[in-house]
């Protein structure tokens, strides 16, 4: 057995209705004056609300910030930081998805140290610590409650990773009641979403491990268990708590064996038509997979009966054909489109996305299998379709 090592959040809370209890997780923190990261949305549709007056209760100074976006930009951030340091917060508290729970990570970070925003890019460049920090996810997807990692938009087309154990939480709070309003929509990109990282931190080329492996294996047979029950009933709490601990899990575990090239041709597919990255994943993943099958065949063979429900006959190729045609199953069965061409990309930027693609060599080196340029490419069209 190879040497390894395995960070996580040193504490998870997981209980229908922990949110209500956030501020006594504060106060164990030494946070009394937390800044609520939070987006319009979940204002909206009353989801914050509660949180807020739950916090005040308790006697904290909440400041709130429910200006998060998709796909946060810096101006976001800033915009955050600035905030936080006019309140004084002693805190962060993220309710939301990925983008909260990102920009609520840098936030943290930003605020307990010196460094300019553009220094923290890249991997462990955050220098000091950070304020005292508590995620609470209301998707099941990102996982970004259980990972080292923010992803900021930089420019137009352009995002860059925050890469740190010091953005790990000191508590992910899991409160699947949270998770009960998720439109099917999003429920399954973000499934979906779930799904990938748990199959790439399996077939990871570095740093796969034991712990990593046997987190993704359960996180699978959660998620493909009970996706489809999440996004035809929504209000089916078993199936909403089965695919919030999945979602962690599998965070958990490409936190440690990190995610390869579904991801590195899913980003340019956000960065230029603004496809929400669950679906970009969702987009290329069936042809990701058969282009690794010459590599990963044997790792997609002993994936392939959690995501079927069952064992799966044959050898290790016939194994993976029907892992794959259980997953392309899946995502017409949860109402995602099934190819580049349905979600609206023109043939013609295939080519410029392989280039784009290319650039994401941080994710690449961790693929089964080398990604060249026509690679790219040729994995491009064949998720295109025909049409292609």
């Amino acid at each position: 057995m190879d040497a390894f090592t395995f960070n996580t959040v040193p504490r998870l809370v997981f209980a229908p209705g922990a949110a209500r209890e956030l501020a006594a997780h504060c106060r164990s923190l030494g946070i009394a004056r937390p800044l609520l990261v939070t987006d319009p949305g979940l204002v909206e549709i009353g989801l914050v609300a509660p949180v807020e007056a739950a916090l005040g209760a308790d006697g904290l100074t909440v400041t709130r910030f429910a200006e998060v976006r998709e796909d946060p930009p810096e101006s976001v951030v800033l915009a955050c930081v600035e905030q936080g340091r006019a309140a004084a917060v002693d805190g962060v508290v993220a309710v939301g998805g990925g983008s909260s729970m990102d920009t609520a990570k840098v936030v943290a970070a930003l605020l307990a140290g010196e460094q300019p925003l553009a220094r923290l890019y890249g991997v462990d460049q955050v220098r000091g610590g950070r304020l005292p920090l508590v995620l609470v996810p209301t998707t099941a997807g990102t996982g970004s409650e259980a990972t080292p990692v923010a992803v900021i938009t930089t420019g137009e087309t352009t995002k860059a990773g925050v890469s740190s154990p010091v953005l790990l939480p000191d508590i992910a709070v899991l409160d699947p009641e949270l998770t009960l309003g998720l439109p099917p929509r999003v429920t399954a990109m973000t499934g979906i979403d779930a799904m990938v990282h748990a199959i790439e931190a399996y077939t990871s080329r570095h740093r796969k491990n034991p712990v990593s492996d046997n987190l993704a294996r359960s996180a699978l047979a959660l998620l493909a268990g009970n996706l489809r029950t999440a996004v035809q009933d929504g209000a089916n709490l078993e199936a909403r708590s089965a695919m919030l601990l999945g979602a962690f899990q599998a965070g958990q575990a490409f936190a440690n064996a990190p995610v390869a090239a579904v991801h590195a041709l899913a980003y340019p597919l956000g960065g230029h038509y603004h496809i929400p990255h669950g679906l970009s994943n969702s987009l290329v993943l069936p042809s990701v997979l058969e282009f690794n099958a010459a590599a990963a065949a044997p790792l997609y063979a002993e994936l392939a009966p959690l995501v079927l429900g069952g064992p799966v006959e044959g050898a290790a190729a016939e194994a993976t054909e029907a892992l794959v045609a259980a997953l392309r199953a899946l995502i017409e069965a949860v109402g995602l489109p099934a190819t580049l061409a349905e979600a609206g990309v023109p043939a013609a930027d295939l080519p410029m996305l392989a280039d784009d693609a290319m650039l994401q060599q941080r994710l690449l080196v961790n693929n089964p299998r080398e990604v060249a340029r026509e690679d790219a490419l040729a994995i491009y069209r064949a998720a295109h379709g025909a049409a292609a």
